[in-house]
């Protein structure tokens, strides 16, 4: 059997969305694809420190992160880019104008910076664990890196943003906007090259939006019975839902494992 690689998203795929865990066939699919000789890596668009503890959960050492932008390889980070100075400095002047707020991740990990309030006081603090720094000094063009931004902008208020799509972003919740790295393909292609590998061997699995990008016509691209429907039109097959062992129905469908008898 020809080598695959195999690259899951999270949220959604792997784990269960009601409660953040990993589904259990899932992670006994990844063990039995990495005895078959199989490579196995996490692909998703959260932050670097916030992959590696589900990564070490599920056994897996390689890891496409940051939406693309980080590369992990038997645990060793190999790059980890911010997103485009210039783009994201545009983006945070123009929300200024607009008069919402802004969080901006300087670094990989919880903490953000904000020059005012009203983030806050417009939806509330992020979802997640975070720790926010007030700067009323702040200067958008002397923050060196800027990997994440986080905006407070109501989604009937985005045709009033003009740089909306002049960077990759998502509406993990309905309360703010994110803007990130939308490259998951390029981050994947990076790894194979890295690993002398082919395009072609390479299998991914996701279930949303930000994995549109990631669903290639040159490899197989798998989505989950819970995916939505763009995504499951450019699948090359939709299996079960991630809760209902889709990880596993599928893997066991193309004989990547063996079947349970």
């Amino acid at each position: 059997m020809n080598r695959k690689y195999f690259f899951f998203d999270i949220d959604g795929t792997l784990t269960d969305n009601k409660t953040g865990k990993v589904v259990e066939s899932a992670k006994q699919t990844i063990q039995k694809l990495k005895d078959n000789g199989h490579f196995v890596a996490i692909a998703t668009g959260r932050a670097y420190y916030k992959t590696i503890k589900i990564a070490k959960e599920i056994g897996v050492d390689h890891i496409v992160s940051n939406g693309g932008a980080a590369i992990t390889i038997n645990n060793e980070l190999i790059e980890n880019k911010p997103l485009p100075h210039d783009k994201a400095v545009a983006i945070c002047k123009q929300i200024e104008e607009l008069g919402y707020g802004i969080l901006i991740a300087t670094n990989d990990s919880i903490d953000v910076t904000m020059l005012n309030d009203h983030f806050i006081n417009q939806v509330g603090f992020r979802k997640e664990p975070t720790r926010y720094f007030l700067d009323k000094s702040l200067s958008y063009e002397n923050i060196k890196d800027i990997y994440k931004i986080y905006i407070s902008i109501p989604r009937e208020k985005e045709v009033d943003f003009s740089l909306l799509n002049s960077l990759g972003h998502i509406r993990f919740v309905e309360e703010y906007l994110t803007f990130q790295h939308d490259r998951k393909d390029e981050g994947i292609k990076k790894v194979i090259k890295y690993l002398n590998g082919r395009v072609e061997d390479v299998v991914v699995f996701g279930d949303d939006y930000n994995d549109l990008v990631m669903f290639n016509d040159e490899w197989t691209s798998i989505a989950m019975g819970n995916a939505c429907e763009e995504l499951k039109q450019k699948a090359s097959f939709i299996t079960k839902e991630n809760i209902d062992n889709g990880i596993q129905y599928a893997c066991q469908h193309f004989g990547w494992i063996e079947k349970v008898k």
